[in-house]
């Protein structure tokens, strides 16, 4: 690429008057942003043309999912590629600030939380175990919506992250596929064989958009993020119409078009919104689908060892259609009978469930799904058909197993039914969850299937979190450990032999302070409010649900109000409240939660007295950017969700990583990392799993009792509606009614207590330094485990049969 600074600079002015055609003075920030990509792009281009070629006859991994929030990429690469110090020192000496050109980029808008951020982090751990992995999803135009906080409410407008195009991508026309939605199916018997033949259907052109994954120190090791982009079939304008006047008409067609790729997740709560959240979901499991066979063919593969080249995995249920989709194609279009057919299927593809949520476990009507897509419901019909029959041979004695199973049932189709029927692996994403899983949601399926299910708890990008999000600590963490934790972060155990030097514990104190002020320099200039950087800043940021319970970090800031009002010294210290996550645009409730987080926020900041102990901060349109910057700043880390329903968490081993420390339920990955850190090295209440599964199913919980009997509580659920918050009542009732007269799905004010009892002994813990930073220590050094890397190692060997043999670039060339 280029080996010294004199090397850049001469490169950098060169390719931005052969881009642009101007000079570097004439050249906006923009300019100069893209010159820098386009520069980097030219040698990830080169390089992972060798990387295709060099993976020509390996497996292949095909990851297929709904959302991909990978975040800016610029900084991240220049890590990647070290060459981060070389670039800013040349730019700086032609006088451009790189922190300037980063701020230029755009966060794509592919994903919401965790499911996405989780994709990109495996993309990028695959990149750098050399496993030739390759992401397939949707281009969204318009992403899922950017969201602003006006009055205190969220309101949502369109994320227009694509205005200034997105230099990291390559169109690529060549390798369109057509999609086929609505027509009808018509049989014909040929040669004593029943072919179909789908007519009069509704073309739309996928056409995919390529982003390079790159691998940590490593230049060869280059995989692909495919996003595929809705256009018509033909790009032609009906003159006619337009020529008539009828302006709606003639561009009506390629609207109805384009919108399967506008927005992620579209309200679907009419007909309409249904089928084209059933359309983005066909459309790019159809377009991946295409695109692998072709590939496939190029390299002249046996249909027959399908499963011995290709590996599909479907992440949660929104790219189940793989299923049916591959069947379609393999009689279909190669000719295949059913059972062999069947049999690739099942052996190519793998399921990874990511909720025992019921409203996440997709369903879909038959009537819909039937007019959408005639052929995709006969082979899901056939499925089901054959599999009942299969279940009434095996267990005829049982009927309500085989209606527990069935994949059409209730005139809906089952989505987490046929993902399970037609993956050879189903795994959770945390211990808890996966026994959740095998017990509960799929127990029937389990003792079917007891081979499939297995546990691969979840892990983030520690490069990304830690190396380069927080890149003051990491300093201090290579100085002290060396910087072989950087590809091997199970290696930052070796900081345990600091847990009692004052000195190092005093700089990584030093380094959370330097990260609290940045944070706090973002929060004045995006909202004009200055905070104490000495608070103890407790953190929650996550999409807004009520299973996530902000709503009980709420109670209890309001809570430390009242306490603060009554006695000021009955608080320890102050602490700042940092929320941020964005609700669902059809969830009022949640939308309410955050009105209510904000209304608190004013509050608290026109009291004096509350201010100089308390402070809350609604982050807007929190995404991965934003993570990177809050993450390293947080002291506590906020995991509060009722026991049993947070599959695992991610953003809990951002945290963690990062030092801070968890107060938590024992639900999804919290339970690992207590097991890792201790329990003297978190702080967890609440009620466990099979409490809240038991009180579900057999009943027994009364909210009013809790009410009555406790003041505290009673008084900070009063001060919901009694004026409390200078409103009629009514702002609020919703919340005071989901608690009191629904019963309080998610038994807020059952751990309420417990929750305050231990909140005090972590006030306590951050009083003394000493203690707090000893703390923080072992969590960052534990926090190796939750690393993607060894999730995506597990993966590899358990379920897609590939390795993972990371390459030690700087050695290879070595004796």
């Amino acid at each position: 690429m280029f080996t010294n600074k004199d090397n850049f600079k001469l490169a950098y002015l060169t390719k931005i008057s052969e881009t642009e055609g101007i000079t570097l003075d004439e050249s906006s920030l923009w300019d100069k942003y893209k010159t820098l990509v386009l520069m980097l792009k030219e040698t990830i281009s080169f390089n992972r043309a060798l990387t295709k070629n060099s993976t020509l006859y390996t497996k292949q991994v095909y990851y297929f999912s709904m959302e991909f929030l990978i975040g800016k990429l610029l900084r991240y690469y220049l890590v990647n590629m070290g060459v981060e110090e070389l670039v800013r020192e040349g730019l700086a000496e032609l006088h451009i600030d790189l922190d300037d050109l980063l701020e230029q980029e755009a966060d794509p808008g592919l994903g919401n939380g965790g499911l996405g951020r989780l994709a990109a982090c495996f993309l990028d751990s695959m990149a750098f175990g050399g496993i030739a992995g390759h992401g397939n999803g949707i281009r969204y135009r318009y992403g899922l919506f950017e969201q602003k906080i006006r009055n205190g409410f969220q309101t949502e407008v369109a994320d227009n992250w694509l205005k200034n195009d997105y230099p990291w991508e390559i169109r690529r026309a060549e390798k369109s596929i057509v999609v086929k939605f609505k027509g009808h199916v018509r049989t014909e018997v040929v040669k004593g064989k029943l072919v179909f033949y789908h007519e009069q259907y509704e073309p739309v052109l996928a056409v995919p958009y390529d982003i390079p994954v790159i691998s940590y120190d490593n230049p060869l090791n280059i995989n692909n993020l495919r996003l595929w982009s809705a256009e018509p079939l033909s790009n032609e304008l009906d003159l006619a119409s337009f020529n008539r006047g009828d302006f709606d008409q003639a561009v009506s067609l390629r609207s109805g078009v384009e919108a399967i790729s506008y927005i992620l997740y579209p309200d679907d709560s009419s007909r309409s919104g249904k089928e084209l959240r059933l359309k983005q979901e066909y459309f790019f499991v159809a377009a991946g689908l295409g695109s692998i066979m072709k590939s496939v063919k190029k390299r002249n593969l046996f249909l027959a060892e399908f499963p011995r080249w290709v590996s599909i995995h479907i992440n949660d249920t929104h790219p189940v259609l793989c299923i049916p989709e591959l069947m379609r194609i393999l009689i279909d279009e190669e000719g295949l009978g059913w059972d062999q057919a069947w049999n690739i299927t099942v052996n190519s593809i793998s399921f990874t469930n990511h909720t025992i949520m019921p409203e996440a476990l997709e369903k879909w009507p038959v009537t819909l799904f039937k007019n959408i897509l005639p052929r995709i419901f006969m082979i899901i019909e056939e499925i089901d058909r054959r599999f009942k029959e299969r279940s009434a041979r095996r267990f005829f004695d049982d009927r309500k197993i085989i209606q527990n199973t069935q994949i059409i049932k209730d005139n809906h189709i089952q989505m987490a039914n046929l993902a399970v029927i037609g993956s050879s692996s189903v795994n959770g994403v945390a211990s808890l969850h996966t026994k959740i899983l095998k017990q509960q949601v799929f127990k029937d399926y389990y003792r079917m299937f007891s081979y499939k299910f297995n546990n691969k708890t979840n892990g983030v990008n520690h490069r990304r979190f830690l190396l380069t999000a927080n890149p003051v600590l990491s300093d201090l963490i290579t100085e002290a450990i060396g910087p072989t934790w950087k590809k091997n972060a199970e290696e930052l155990e070796n900081l345990l032999i600091y847990q009692e030097d004052a000195a190092f514990l005093e700089k990584a104190a030093k380094a959370k302070y330097h990260n609290k002020m940045q944070l706090l320099q973002y929060i004045k200039k995006t909202q004009g409010i200055e905070l104490d950087c000495f608070s103890m800043f407790d953190v929650q940021v996550k999409r807004i649900h009520a299973y996530k319970r902000q709503l009980l970090n709420i109670l209890k800031i309001m809570h430390l109000f009242n306490q603060v009002q009554e006695d000021p010294n009955s608080v320890l210290g102050s602490q700042t409240f940092i929320f941020g996550g964005k609700a669902a645009p059809g969830y009022h409730y949640a939308k309410t939660i955050i009105k209510l987080i904000n209304t608190l926020a004013e509050k608290i900041h026109k009291e004096p007295r509350v201010r100089d102990k308390l402070e809350v901060v609604f982050i807007e349109n929190f995404n991965v950017s934003l993570g990177e910057l809050i993450y390293p700043a947080a002291d506590v880390s906020e995991q509060i969700s009722t026991a049993s329903k947070e599959a695992s968490g991610t953003g809990n081993m951002k945290f963690m990583m990062n030092g801070a420390i968890t107060i938590g339920t024992l639900d999804g990955a919290n339970i690992e990392i207590k097991e890792a850190v201790g329990e003297n090295n978190l702080f967890i209440f609440g009620l466990s799993a099979d409490e809240v599964l038991r009180y579900s199913s057999e009943g027994g919980y009364k909210s009013l009792d809790l009410y009555y009997d406790n003041q505290d509580l009673r008084r900070c659920v009063d001060q919901l509606v009694n004026g409390f918050f200078a409103t009629a009542g009514e702002e609020f009732k919703v919340i005071f009614d989901s608690l009191l007269l629904y019963n309080d799905d998610y038994f807020v004010l059952r751990d309420f207590a417990d929750y305050l009892e231990v909140y005090k002994q972590l006030q306590s813990a951050y009083s003394d330094r000493k203690r707090w930073t000893g703390m923080s220590l072992v969590n960052i050094a534990k926090s190796g485990v939750f690393s993607s890397d060894r999730t995506i190692r597990e993966y590899a060997d358990q379920i897609w049969k590939t390795s993972f043999r990371p390459i030690d670039f700087n050695l290879q060339d070595k004796p």
